[in-house]
């Protein structure tokens, strides 16, 4: 692969350091293999100015020291030293944790007091036997450990905890790493500012989603974690988080029932309440859409079945009509509901009545529609997928935008909704004006 794939890149960053070499360079590769090659010290980044074509390989790394910024400059920092955890028995681990698990403060490497160490710098120049982090140059079956300061104590093993949670199942919506840059080096903003970008993926409005500090996360079932970046120009991107080797759970597993709101069917009706046929998941016509199975491995989108991959009522599959884009399935209640008060057919059912019209510019709407005038599904308000918007229900608590419903928080001229159709962001919603003479 490119020798630049070890290195995480961030733009317009310059580190203060005293430990470096300078070199001329005509690319980023060159600098790269400078650093590579450095014999001076452990190279942990590279520094590059576009202008100058200048090459600084670097001892520390942005986490060592301070940084400030430089339009020109380009910093490329060593993956293996900003990782916090341990692949395997940690052989490989260049953290910078630094006292055993019992608290006891290591001992560093090059020195003999209180212990005269085996391993030394001088002996393993590969095995990073830095200042007094913990390492496994033996490759110690218990995983890495370091000399302690306790005169009664000679070694002790650290607490390092594995790497699997950095890397991602499915779209990533379980991924609880501490990645915290984009995919292009852009560092993120804690998900508890709102500076330089507001928005309304608060901790506080979303407890379940550990949207802590500034890590990467997948709060609204986008194809993979992002954050909002501390750039004002750009307000959100990617971040690259590797899949996890282990496979994810078969979707066979889900249930034949529906439970709750049918999240986890994974029975195989295919037809709609209407008597409609559904159209297969991995295909576009006649309906273009954007649950492609590929992207979204766990929800479970085989041949034509009902589905419900985007938090809905209860499954829904596209239609093979083409003047019906979408509609929701009958699929059976796992604890039989729908069977018991259909049996009671003598007893009446309250249903509440929905609000099919809306008065003045319906801002005060607050019926179930959530059909567009051209027949589009609504996109659920505190959902970001397939459109990113400021329209969130903690930004307009007095507009109760609930669920997917039609709804006029910003007084437009009717009640509307941002569309499941990636290519259409938004559109007034299929309601008639109430006749203002009708009694309530």
């Amino acid at each position: 692969g490119d020798i630049l794939d070890d290195y995480l890149r961030t733009d317009g960053v310059w580190i203060l350091t005293q430990n470096k070499q300078v070199y001329k360079t005509n690319n980023e590769k060159e600098c790269a293999e400078k650093c590579e090659a450095e014999r001076n010290f452990n190279c942990r980044a590279f520094l590059y100015t576009r202008k100058k074509l200048q090459c600084l390989t670097l001892a520390e790394n942005a986490k060592m020291t301070v940084t400030f910024n430089n339009a020109d400059a380009v910093l490329y920092e060593k993956k293996i030293y900003l990782l916090q955890c341990k692949k395997g028995i940690g052989k490989d681990y260049r953290g910078t944790e630094a006292k055993t698990r019992r608290g006891i403060p290591c001992q560093k490497w090059a020195e003999k007091s209180p212990h005269n160490p085996n391993y030394t710098p001088e002996k393993h120049p590969s095995a990073g036997l830095d200042e007094n982090y913990c390492r496994n140059p033996d490759g110690d079956e218990s995983g890495p450990w370091c000399y302690t300061t306790d005169p009664a104590t000679r070694f002790d093993y650290c607490n390092i905890p594995e790497c699997e949670g950095q890397c991602m199942q499915c779209n990533g919506e379980d991924y609880h790493g501490e990645i915290s840059r984009t995919a292009s080096g852009l560092e993120c903003q804690r998900w508890d500012t709102q500076d330089p970008h507001m928005h309304g993926f608060t901790p506080k409005h979303f407890p379940e989603k550990a949207l802590k500090k500034n890590y990467c996360r997948n709060p609204d079932g986008e194809l993979r974690p992002w954050c909002f970046t501390t750039s004002p120009t750009k307000r959100w991107e990617y971040c690259n988080i590797p899949r996890c080797t282990t496979r994810p759970p078969v979707s066979e597993l889900g249930s034949q029932c529906l439970s709750g709101k049918g999240e986890d069917y994974r029975g195989r009706i295919a037809t709609t309440e209407s008597g409609n046929a559904c159209q297969h998941w991995n295909t576009q016509f006649p309906h273009r859409h954007g649950w492609i199975p590929d992207r979204y491995p766990c929800k479970g989108l085989e041949e034509n079945y009902c589905r419900n991959p985007d938090g809905e009522k209860r499954p829904w599959c596209y239609t093979i009509n083409s003047s019906v884009r979408w509609e929701y399935c009958s699929v059976p209640h796992c604890d039989g509901t729908e069977q018991g008060i259909a049996g009671m057919s003598n007893v009446p059912v309250q249903v509440p009545l929905s609000e099919e019209c809306y008065r003045g510019k319906g801002q005060s709407y607050r019926g179930t529609a959530s059909i567009t005038a051209s027949g589009k599904k609504c996109q659920t308000w505190n959902s970001m997928f397939p459109h990113r918007h400021e329209k969130t229900p903690d930004r307009f608590p007095n507009a109760d935008l609930r669920d997917n419903y039609c709804r006029n928080p910003d007084g437009d001229s009717s009640p509307w909704c941002f569309t499941t159709d990636p290519n259409m962001t938004w559109e007034y919603c299929s309601l008639k004006r109430c006749d203002d003479h009708t009694q309530e």
